[in-house]
């Protein structure tokens, strides 16, 4: 097959099974690979009403169309399951080299069912595949289990998928790590492992991707490239990364400070770009990738790649870090430790801010580091009332200490780091994701017209939709030009068949869809679509739009308007010609 190898490896863990199935080619052209194509497997492997942490709730691993081919930034691959800490749909997605390594192995993607009696991994060396045993590897951090996984794989050249800790002790916001320092970070992806008693994933290929008439598809590649990507809308991803954005955010008012409270931070300058620049060894990139985003640091003997904005934000200005060597040393130990380092951030802000107003005292202080390190263990490992505390996530400690006025989340998921109250449109992407609090699936910071409702609300349609076909061509978010025409030219290039713009945006809606209808089954409403009371009451301090807030009757006129553009009735609910148009109808 071009594009496709054509296999879907089955791991069954309770039977110790392992078999290959055909890649389903019926869905390929509604849903293409990655976020659509596992999303549509995963809704045929298990009910909305499964417990996540049931050896019935499947995982579907599964990589892009264009992975393992030279199309730039298109290495990302997604793990598709019922969310541990959300109990929605869930896609995490991530980058590095582990997904063409799969398809080099002959494998489109993974779906593990089952659960193992004892601590296992799983080894892929091209198409010998096993189950071996993890026991060794308990309670070890994901850079001992990673370089543990590759020795067991016969190369250092191995990718591997690891938990730490936290995955095995089922920390709502554990993830899986890959390479270090790259993770699939939100949804307790972690958790999905540590629920089936798997250590992680060891793969090894020598094969290839196939595509329809390569001299045409380099040669739309370099155009592409040259045309499009390297522009100097997209180059900031190789010069700056994501750090850039700290001055950015900041002086838009939207920077998450001292837990939300302020919109800025008048101490970035430590943990700014210039900061990482000033602390960086060299850039790092995903397979086949020539933007290199990866800034590799070291500080006093931290050493690390990244930190990326999201971590420089909620576990720097959002606890008042403003000492670039302290964030890495968070970053690291989370990594380690397998913990999401936006949960985590946003959780310790919260605690620090419980503290600050004489809520409660967990011995955690804006701007301290030593405690605000020290609890990252303790929450992974359980081993202090504080860590269980903190590890409840901001939801359940709000709930526990009464403080629900100070936590931001949206379904159980914590918010990343752009406030709401400075752009209506990202609090409308939060409430309306269908993992919970999220800024990849719509982005509206720089869409004008901050608090323009109906602008706003169009922004975050229009976004949610490319962004599913998007990921489920598995393109790297740093290609921020990239369009829905680039898209099927190379789709149509790579396969030898003709894919048009208009059915991709129609496969984006429909996957937007089919997310909506899972959570719908699982049990959520409209009332799940929110935003925290701190987003709603509380007015933003500091910056351009100091004394802001996203008003109730605001929020849920949007919300209303959002459900008619999509065409979705009042609660909500897709209606009947929606899902005759997206062919949804059986789902």
């Amino acid at each position: 097959m071009n594009l496709y190898k054509g296999k879907v490896l089955m791991v069954d863990l309770t039977e110790r099974r392992i078999s290959t199935e055909p890649l389903r080619k019926d869905w390929l052209r509604e849903y293409w690979g990655a976020w659509g194509l596992a999303l549509r497997y995963y809704r045929d492997l298990a009910s909305p009403a499964v417990d996540p942490l049931s050896p019935e709730n499947p995982i579907v691993v599964m990589t892009g169309p264009f992975c393992g081919t030279s199309a730039p930034m298109t290495s990302r691959f997604c793990l598709v399951s019922k969310s541990p800490q959300t109990g929605t749909i869930l896609e995490s997605n991530t980058g590095g080299a582990f997904a063409p390594e799969l398809k080099f192995a002959g494998y489109d993607g993974i779906i593990v069912t089952g659960k193992a009696d004892a601590l296992t991994y799983l080894k892929i060396v091209d198409d010998k595949v096993s189950l071996e045993t993890g026991e060794g590897l308990k309670g070890k951090g994901t850079f001992e289990t990673e370089e543990a996984l590759k020795e067991a794989a016969g190369s250092p050249n191995a990718k591997t998928l690891t938990i730490g800790p936290a995955g095995e002790n089922m920390i709502a916001y554990a993830c899986v790590g890959t390479e270090a320092y790259r993770q699939m970070g939100r949804g307790g992806t972690g958790v999905l492992f540590g629920s089936k008693n798997l250590k992680g994933i060891t793969c090894l290929g020598t094969g290839g991707v196939r595509v329809a008439d390569l001299r045409a598809f380099q040669e739309k590649i370099s155009h592409y490239k040259h045309t499009d990507l390297f522009q100097d809308s997209n180059l900031w991803a190789k010069t700056d990364g994501t750090p850039v954005l700290m001055d950015l955010i900041s002086e838009m008012g939207g920077h998450p400070t001292r837990n939300f409270t302020f919109g800025g931070n008048d101490a970035v300058k430590g943990i700014n770009s210039d900061a990482m620049q000033s602390a960086k060894l060299g850039n790092r990139a995903c397979a086949s990738c020539p933007m290199a985003c990866g800034k590799f640091t070291h500080i006093n003997g931290a050493e690390m790649e990244g930190p990326e904005y999201e971590t420089l934000c909620l576990g720097g200005s959002n606890c008042d870090i403003n000492d670039l060597e302290q964030v890495i040393r968070f970053n690291r130990l989370c990594d380690d430790q397998g913990l999401d380092t936006i949960s985590c951030g946003n959780v310790i802000g919260l605690a620090m801010d419980m503290k600050e107003k004489g809520r409660h005292d967990f011995g955690l202080e804006f701007g301290e580091s030593k405690g605000y390190l020290e609890v990252i263990s303790e929450i992974a490992l359980q081993s202090t009332e504080r860590g269980r505390d903190l590890a409840l996530g901001a939801k359940g400690l709000a709930e526990k200490y009464g403080v629900r006025d100070l936590a931001t989340e949206v379904k159980n998921s914590e918010y990343p780091g752009y406030d709401p109250r400075s752009n209506f449109g990202m609090g409308l992407a939060y409430a309306t994701s269908e993992r919970g609090a999220c800024h990849l699936r719509a982005f509206t910071m720089f869409e004008d017209g901050p608090f323009d409702i109906p602008a706003q609300v169009q922004a975050v349609v229009r976004s949610q939709n490319f962004n599913a076909i998007k990921w489920s061509m598995c393109f790297c978010d740093f290609w921020g030009t990239m369009s829905p025409d680039i898209l099927a030219d190379l789709l149509t290039t790579a396969l030898g068949e003709n894919v048009s713009p208009e059915e991709l945006a129609r496969s984006g809606e429909r996957i937007w869809n089919l997310t909506r209808l899972f959570n719908l089954a699982a049990g959520f409403t409209a009332e799940d679509d929110s935003l925290p009371l701190k987003i709603m009451e509380q007015p933003l301090k500091k910056g351009p739009h100091a004394g802001k807030v996203f008003k109730k009757e605001d929020f849920e006129k949007a919300r209303s308007l959002y459900y008619q553009v999509r065409g979705w009735d009042g609660t909500g609910t897709p209606g009947n010609a929606k899902l005759a148009e997206l062919d949804l109808e059986r789902l």
